[in-house]
């Protein structure tokens, strides 16, 4: 019984504590913030996790494909154009592997992507969800912008 209590002592410690990440210059992010559409013959991506308590002492890398989108942290987000009109497979490291969000990016569109944290055998692991505009847009107005490409893991 005492383990059980200590184990769940630890796992709540670990979630609730708090996690940093470095970030955009706030005339990036706001810049970001405005939704403008992307570059011709491409998508942007939006990719944010909200800032909640659950897991805000976790990283989680984030990728579109081969390319390392960056770490995110509770309360921020990121913004990447791609091809559009492309199959893309975005990832994030959870706690045994890596779990994918199919989309299929359309030129000019923006897609918002949801990651959060969900509570694991020994650490929190990370899940990605497509999150309608009106809400992605919401969401990402609330939160700082990550600067990218600093992922620690490997994907496989």
């Amino acid at each position: 019984m005492k383990s059980v209590v200590l184990a769940t002592i630890i796992t709540t410690a670990t979630l609730a504590g708090c996690s940093s990440v470095p970030m955009e210059s706030k005339e990036t992010a706001n810049t970001a913030k405005e939704f403008n559409a992307p570059s011709q013959d491409t998508a942007g991506i939006y990719v944010y996790r909200k800032d909640t308590f659950a897991g805000a002492a976790l990283k989680k890398d984030v990728w579109i494909g081969k390319d390392c989108v960056g770490q995110t942290a509770k309360g921020v987000f990121f913004y990447k154009e791609v091809p559009g009109s492309e199959k893309l497979e975005i990832s994030t490291e959870s706690e045994f592997s890596p779990n994918m969000l199919t989309i299929n990016a359309k030129n000019g569109e923006l897609y918002f992507v949801e990651q959060f944290i969900k509570i694991g055998a020994f650490v929190g692991g990370a899940d990605l969800e497509l999150a309608n505009t009106d809400t992605g847009k919401s969401e990402v107005q609330r939160l700082g912008m990550a600067k990218g490409g600093n992922c620690d893991s490997v994907l496989k």
